[in-house]
């Protein structure tokens, strides 16, 4: 087994948008998070915008380019607004990229100091899968309010009872699914999670082959999906086909009260997924062991599962941006460590009947 890499958490999640403003004004109205710093034209960068967000230990940074001579137009271009980097928040930098290194990682950026009147940080940033990027970040002693070249900038979201960043997941191409578990366990000592019961989904008309890899202790894990043969297009298919490459399709957000989350993450106006006809029938057990009501559930398009640590408790959006390339989970963990397996099922189900709506299956 390959040893980890040493990383100590998501340090962030950067998306380029078209629009950074009204999607940074989005993330705070609809997700709750707080704008807390802001880098741009005023702070000594002309040609991009960047706004940080975060609530609990869930940091986002939304990024726009405001020239064509941007690199990240074509990104724009190419895959709409989407997941550019997911940064892992490391130690010794040094140490790290001499392991990447050996281990054959494509340095998309070497080791470098950024600094301003708050310190310094030392990033360096590797390819991933598509045309997303790792960045492993070093803070060091910065005390700066996100990392330099940010400025504060405090304008307050609500209290939606979002925690962090539980997981995060990928779509990649036909009988690509192996190759970035291997990625991940060569390069960076990820561990399949072979309790996962959802290696296999299908219905009558579409199929995916799924595998999950965490880190060492965890607190990092990445759900891979690759299309499989089936009668019409996959809903991996569907991503691939508007993002043209491999993705982040959603990012999974934690909450300790899914109903609360929920209810006020749709009182602020955010859709979510409808759970198809008939599957509370068939949770009416688990629902009765978690404490809810049925109707609560019903109501907000709450999942229930469990496996042999505890309960899952999931809702899934509609996408939130007008391909349908990224979603947003809503997942509150009561001793569960895996993913569910028949809440896994019931999602692709739900996300079949939003491309047969779309045209698309």
């Amino acid at each position: 087994m390959t040893h980890p890499i040493p990383i100590r958490r998501v340090h962030h999640v950067e998306l380029i948008v078209g629009n950074a403003r009204l999607v940074s004004f989005f993330c705070r109205k609809a997700l709750g998070l707080d704008l807390v710093a802001y880098r741009g034209p005023e702070t000594g960068c002309p040609g991009s915008v960047s706004y940080a967000l975060k609530r609990g230990d869930l940091h986002l940074v939304i990024t726009s380019p405001l020239t064509h001579e941007d690199p990240r137009v074509i990104f724009l271009a190419l895959h709409g607004d989407s997941v550019k980097d997911v940064a892992f928040e490391v130690e010794d930098l040094d140490g790290v990229c001499e392991i990447l290194e050996k281990r054959n990682a494509t340095f998309v950026e070497r080791p470098r100091a950024v600094s301003d009147s708050h310190g310094t940080v030392r990033i360096a940033s590797i390819k991933a899968f598509g045309d997303t990027v790792h960045t492993f970040i070093a803070r060091g002693g910065y005390d700066g309010p996100f990392l330099p070249g940010f400025e504060p900038r405090k304008r307050p979201g609500y209290d939606s009872g979002l925690t962090g960043l539980d997981h995060f997941t990928v779509n990649v191409e036909g009988r690509q699914l192996e190759r970035w578990v291997e990625y991940y366990a060569d390069i960076l000592g990820f561990h399949p999670q072979d309790t996962w019961a959802g290696h296999d989904v299908q219905t009558d008309r579409t199929a995916l082959h799924s595998e999950i890899v965490t880190s060492a202790d965890n607190r990092i894990r990445i759900s891979i999906n690759e299309p499989a043969v089936g009668k019409r297009r996959s809903q991996v298919q569907e991503f691939l086909d508007y993002h043209l490459t491999a993705g982040v399709q959603h990012l999974a957000l934690s909450t300790k009260d899914i109903v609360r989350t929920v209810a006020a993450m749709k009182d602020a106006g955010l859709e979510f997924l409808p759970v198809p006809d008939g599957y509370y029938d068939r949770v009416s057990d688990l629902a009765q062991a978690c404490g809810i009501d049925r109707q609560t559930l019903e109501h907000l398009s709450i999942l229930v599962d469990r496996d042999d640590k505890g309960y899952l408790l999931q809702a899934w959006t509609r996408p939130v941006t007008d391909r349908p390339t990224l979603f947003l989970e809503i997942i509150e963990r009561r001793g569960a460590e895996s993913f569910g397996g028949s809440s896994f099922k019931t999602l692709f189900e739900a996300l079949e009947v939003e491309q047969a709506r779309r045209g698309n299956l």
